[in-house]
This record gives structure tokens, sequence and C-alpha cells, in this order.
């Protein structure tokens, strides 16, 4: 085999790997323990855990904003028939799984104004890297257009994707004074040469909600496809949906608001777009027929399992079933309907800016951006330093928000406070005086 594909040695397929990443010999790990001296030391790990429901006081987000799950989602999706549940590659006696899958991707569409949604990716920023590929599939075109508010993780994700094609361009535009996506770089941008996709976030990562519909209409303009991108997917209450906005297709993180968040997952990635690409989508998605009496059924659609083993002529290699975690999403829509998922986004909208007018008003302290946000906003901090400032306060149980030069040493003077349904007045206020303490008085 590796004479075939013109390789030297085993150690070469790595060679790709830099050097300082390499392990250089075994792996200094303790010896092995039983099963009762593993479980004691996890217990003990465990034990030396912080609650942020009780000893920690935490205003963070930046694409994994926590929300309120109801107990009735964990007790339904512990039953057998959903916890147990496995690909459906046997279609017709999957009725039950493909039902939900069905359902699942009914709510997406009605959340982002798009007619297809599949089920599902891996996560939000997976998620963005495959519109590129789409947008690139049906544009035939290599090069794409990314606002700088798309989360930076995203955004490296995209460029991972990308690093293994030929030819592929993803070209930057900045954000304007006041936070949104600049307008005319981005017109610059498409007019500079044929373009497959314009990606930008809203909310943007700084938590400023962007004027979706002209920057959608500029990548019309240049014969290009807009895709939306949406790390919390409860500002869609607040907010209108990329289809509305113009968008050909949308993408979304469901961890925080069908899961719980946690270290490395599970995610939830949405995906939709409209039916004049649902062939380029990559995915599951699942249709609904009738059978030859009439009755109602469920079928996959439109892809057969031989498709994820097509390698690059595949619109998509994923192959994980994420139906639980969809069908999390599903439960945790329902049980909140139409009016309760708008009053979740009139209580985040509501403690947030008042989380946001109390400290942008504390001295020292100001807003980097003054455009509308939804449940996050950017803080600059006193000093100058804002990892400093959220280790100083973590000392007394609060974690103020996600210092963002952990991302960029632009931003080292960036707070990122998320406010959610989670978070009382008076935890605001804590976190108020706290800031206030530590160089800003109001």
């Amino acid at each position: 085999m590796l004479e075939v594909i013109g390789v030297g040695s085993v150690e070469d397929l790595f060679g790709s790997i830099p050097a300082a990443c390499r392990a250089k010999g075994p792996l200094d790990l303790p010896a092995p323990l039983s099963e009762h001296e593993l479980l004691t030391l996890l217990r003990g790990l465990a034990g030396a855990n912080r609650s942020a429901a009780g000893d920690v006081l935490a205003f963070l987000g930046a694409g994994a904003t926590p929300h309120i799950i109801p107990q009735a989602l964990d007790d339904i999706i512990r039953r057998s028939e959903f916890l147990t549940a496995y690909t459906p590659y046997q279609a017709e006696i999957s009725q039950g799984t493909l039902q939900a899958i069905f359902e699942y991707q009914t709510v997406v569409c009605e959340l982002l104004g798009l007619e297809v949604a599949n089920a599902s990716m891996y996560d939000g920023a997976s998620a963005a890297a495959e519109a590129l590929l789409m947008t690139r599939r049906i544009k035939r075109r290599d090069r794409f257009v990314v606002s700088e508010g798309l989360h930076p993780e995203y955004l490296e994700t995209c460029e991972t994707y990308l690093s293994g094609l030929s030819g592929a361009q993803l070209v930057r535009v900045p954000l304007g004074p006041d936070g949104r996506s600049d307008a005319s770089a981005v017109k610059a941008a498409l007019a500079e040469a044929p373009t497959a996709g314009l990606v930008v976030q809203s909310p943007n990562f700084f938590g400023v909600a962007e004027d979706l519909a002209p920057l959608a209409d500029l990548a019309h303009e240049a014969d290009a496809l807009a895709v939306a991108a949406v790390t919390d997917l409860v500002s869609l209450s607040a907010l209108a949906p990329p289809g509305a906005c113009g968008y050909d297709v949308a993408v979304g993180e469901g961890l925080g608001y069908a899961v719980p968040v946690s270290l490395g997952g599970p995610g939830l990635g949405i995906f939709a777009t409209r039916d004049a690409f649902k062939r380029q989508m990559p995915g599951r998605l699942i249709g609904e027929t009738v059978d030859a009496d009439g009755v109602r059924g469920y079928v996959m659609t439109l892809a057969t399992r031989e498709q994820h083993i097509r390698r690059e002529k595949a619109t998509s290699n994923i192959c994980t079933n994420h139906g639980l975690i969809a069908l999390c999403f599903t439960i945790q829509s329902a049980l909140l309907g139409r009016s309760g998922f708008a009053q979740l986004g009139r209580l985040n909208f509501a403690k947030a800016q008042y989380a946001r007018q109390a400290i942008g008003a504390l001295d020292g302290f100001a807003l980097r951006y003054d455009a509308p946000s939804f449940n996050e906003f950017a803080v600059r901090v006193p000093g100058g330093d804002a990892e400093a400032l959220t280790a100083d306060l973590a000392k007394d149980g609060i974690l103020p928000g996600v210092a963002l030069g952990r991302f960029d040493p632009r931003w080292k003077d960036t707070l990122l406070v998320s406010v959610t349904e989670l978070h009382r007045r008076e935890d605001i206020d804590r976190l108020v005086a706290a800031l206030a303490g530590r160089g800003g008085r109001s």
C-alpha cells in the first residue's frame, strides 16, 4: 500500500503533523488501576468540581451558551426506544426514528425560515465548513468571503476543511466601527473575483446583531450564495430568521439549547437550505410518503448508505447518527412551544440589556461596540487585560465572561459577557459590584 501511494514508510504518513507535536517516546502515564481504584479516583475528581448552579456564578457563552433544559426532557429521552435507537439503515422498520427526525427537520425549517433541513451535523463549526463545500459544489468556484464576525473556531474549522482543496481561498472581511460586518468591505471582496459563498454570523462573535438582508443582497449581486451562522438558536426568538433575510443556507449550534454545555460535546450542528439546493445538501434528509395502501410513512430520501463511501464524490462523509441529540432539540422546542420560545427570548434580551447598561456605566469599562445585541456583549476592561480580570474574579466564584485574548491578541482587553434566563437580577448585580471593585466605579 505504501508503494502504491508513493510513501516510503508508515512514519511518512504523519509527515504533515509538526515535529513538535509528535510523541518522542512512551507517554508519561501512571500505572493501570483496578476498576475500584479508578472509580474512587473519578469520584474524587468529580468532588473537586465547583457547581455552576451553586459555588460558581458564570456568564460564559461565546458559542456555547447554556440555557435552562427542563427535567422533563431528560425523562423523555431516557425511554428505551429513544436512548437505544441506531442509524436507520433499514428505514422500513425504523418508522419511529424516522418520524422523530422528520419532526426535527420541520422545527429547524420553521426556526431558520428555509424549506429543507438535514439531520444533522456534528456541530455548528463543521456545519459552517460543510456549507462552504456545498456552495463550492453549486457554484464550481474555490473562493469564499467570510466576515470576521464569524466565531474564530468556526473560521478555523472552515480553513481546515478547505486546506486540502487545491486553489481554495478564504478571504476575511473586517467589522465596521459599530461591530457589524463592513458592507463596503464585503462588496469589495466579492467584486475582486468570482466567489462561491459569503458567510456571516448573527449575532456575531461579539454579540452584535448583524443587518443580514443587505449582505445577502451583496452576495447575490456578485452571483454568490449567502450563508448565515447562528451560534445561539434562542436569538431566533427575537431576530428575523436567515431565510426571511434572503440567505440560501443557514447553519447553527444546538449545544446549550438542546443538550447541556460540556467539554467536548456532544454538539448539534443545524443545517438548512432552500429547496432548489437540496440535492447538494450534506447529511441525511428524511421525507414523508405513503405506502401501497395509502398509509403515511417516512423514508430516507435523496441518499443511500452507499453515498457515504463515495469519498470526494459524496455530498458528505458524516455517518454518525445524531438522532438522539436531534430528538433532544425537538423535545425542547415542543416543550417551549411558540409562546414559550418567544418568552425565553424576551427574558434573555431584557436581562442582557440590564447588565450591558450597568457594566457600560462603570468607570474604566466601555462597550467595545455600540450596535444592538441580544444576550451577549463585549466590553473593554480597565488595565487592558481581560484574562487577568477573569482570573481575579474566579477566586470569588464569579466567571464574568470569556476573555477574548485567547482567540486573538488584538482582543486582549475585551471580555465577552453572556446573560441568559439562568441569571437572576441579584446575580447580575453581584457581577456588576464585583467588576466595580476591580477598577470600575459607577
